[in-house]
This record gives structure tokens, C-alpha cells and sequence, in this order.
């Protein structure tokens, strides 16, 4: 078996209604010398069967598909299929969502690009049954080791990212814990700039997330509490003035807030972007 550059990994969950077009989205991709490795969460639905005609289409050269036969959470998932995985350079995608077809190509080109940086991000663009909505950028272009405390925004968002194996090497791949159960990817880019790690996000939007409105309501109070200790740790891991606390503890607040404020907020921010974004559409 020869070594692919690109090993792809994804955790699912029940993501029957969602999986074949993310499937289809990576199949599709301009850049072909990859692998992908999908760990199937304890799915009670139709998962494992689509899983298993996807790896019978592509072959099992290219496609490696694990079972927890309960289920585990994303970071145990995802570890598992980093030791599975070949590749020279990591990608993430989720269940949900599709890549642009030239997303791994123009991801990959920009790391042979330049060496010096261990990671690649981009921009999202949400879409759901209704069409395409609007882009959305992370916290910087070139995100540094005091962008957590000093950006609301991610560094990096986890689905689009496509990484130096080196880069899992370096942190110790995902955390395993209660406190990382809603916020793997947070505790990731702590570590990562622990590791004195370099990362950049490409402004254009080559990753589709959908949208979930009820995803916000999966955000429990344990899961804010995660959220919190992890970034308490983090901080610390980093050197973070205490202002970098007292934000923490203002996020933590939210569990007290109802979900229809959050609700009435997303609704006037896109209706915001909408609008910002109505003369350039017209312009062109």
C-alpha cells in the first residue's frame, strides 16, 4: 500500500441524513492523492451501512472506517483515527458539512508553500435547505499565541483545517476529558500555541458548514463548565493576564441565559450581514 500526503479523518454520530453529500464532497476533490479515515461514534441509524458502501465504492485502500461499539465523544474518536491514519498531512472534516473541491489542493499547496507553517485553516460559509448563506472569517489571518485572549472569534475553525502530522506529534493529539467534551478543538489550539506551533487561515471560503439551529441548545451547562476549565487552563498554559480570567468567568455567565436571546442575537447578526452584503452583490 502506497503512503498517502492527505489523510482525512472524521468522527459521526446518527448523521444518516447528512453523511452521503459530505462522503460525495471529498470524493470530488481536485487533489486525489489522499485517504479517509472515519470512525463511526455508536451510530443507532443508517451510518455504518452508508459508511460501508462508500468504503465498497472507493475500496479499502482508500477508505478506512472504525466502530466504537458505544459511544465515545469526538476527541476519543478522532485519536483513534489518528493512529489509524498514513498520511503525511492531516485533515479534519465533519458529517455535516461539504469541502469545496478544491479545498485540499489549494490547503495543501499553501503548506508546501511555506514551510514554516505547521497548520492551514479557512474561511466557512454557512449553507442549509434554503441555500448558501453568509462567509464567515476566523479571529485572524495569521493567529498568534495571544489570540484566545484577546479575540472573541477562533483561531482556527477545527472542520477546515489540514495540518503537519508533526502538529499531532507535538500536542499529543485530542484531549480525553469531561472538560473537552464541547470544546476539543479549544483545547487544541491552546496546545497548539503552547507548542510554539504556526498557523494561517486563507480568506476564502473553501468549507461549507450548515447551519443547526439547534445547536446552540446542545450547549448545556456542563458543557459551558468545560469550556471554562479548559480555557482557565489554557490561560494559564499561556501566560494570560488575568483580564484573560475574567473574561472566562463572563462566559460562564451564559449558562444562565435563556436560548431565545441567543436566538434574537443570530437572528439580527446574519440579518446585519445580510444587509452589508446586499450592495456588493448589487455592485457586481
Amino acid at each position: 500500500m502506497t503512503t498517502p500526503r492527505v489523510s482525512i479523518i472524521m468522527a459521526v454520530l446518527n448523521a444518516q441524513t447528512t453523511l452521503e453529500a459530505a462522503l460525495a464532497s471529498i470524493a470530488a476533490q481536485t487533489f486525489t492523492d489522499w485517504e479517509f479515515v472515519i470512525c463511526d461514534d455508536g451510530s443507532s441509524d443508517e451510518t455504518a451501512e452508508i459508511l460501508a458502501s462508500f468504503r465498497s465504492t472507493l475500496g479499502a485502500e482508500r477508505v478506512t472506517v472504525l466502530t466504537n461499539p458505544v459511544n465515545r465523544k469526538l476527541a476519543y474518536s478522532l485519536n483513534r483515527c489518528l493512529d489509524a491514519a498514513r498520511g503525511e498531512f492531516i485533515a479534519r472534516m465533519d458529517g455535516d458539512d461539504l469541502s469545496e473541491p478544491d479545498r485540499l489542493e489549494k490547503q495543501l499547496a499553501y503548506l508546501d508553500d511555506h514551510a514554516d507553517v505547521d497548520l492551514v485553516g479557512t474561511a466557512m460559509r454557512r449553507f442549509n435547505g434554503g441555500g448558501l448563506g453568509e462567509v464567515v472569517q476566523p479571529a485572524a489571518e495569521a493567529p498568534d499565541r495571544w489570540v484566545l485572549a484577546r479575540a472573541s472569534g477562533a483561531p482556527f475553525f477545527h472542520a477546515t483545517v489540514l495540518a503537519r502530522r508533526a502538529v499531532f506529534d507535538a500536542v499529543g493529539n485530542y484531549t480525553v476529558s469531561w472538560r473537552t467534551e464541547r470544546c476539543e478543538d479549544l483545547d487544541l489550539w491552546y496546545k497548539f500555541f503552547a507548542a510554539g506551533l504556526r498557523g494561517r487561515n486563507l480568506s476564502e471560503p473553501l468549507y461549507r458548514v450548515r447551519e443547526d439551529a439547534a445547536a446552540i441548545r446542545r450547549r448545556r451547562p456542563w458543557g459551558r463548565l468545560g469550556s471554562f476549565a479548559t480555557s482557565f487552563k489554557g490561560a494559564w498554559m499561556l501566560g494570560y493576564p488575568p483580564s484573560a480570567y475574567i473574561r472566562e468567568l463572563a462566559n460562564l455567565m451564559k449558562i444562565f441565559v435563556p436560548y431565545r436571546v441567543f436566538d434574537l442575537h443570530r437572528a439580527w447578526t446574519q440579518s446585519r450581514a445580510s444587509r452589508h452584503d446586499r450592495p456588493n452583490r448589487e455592485s457586481r
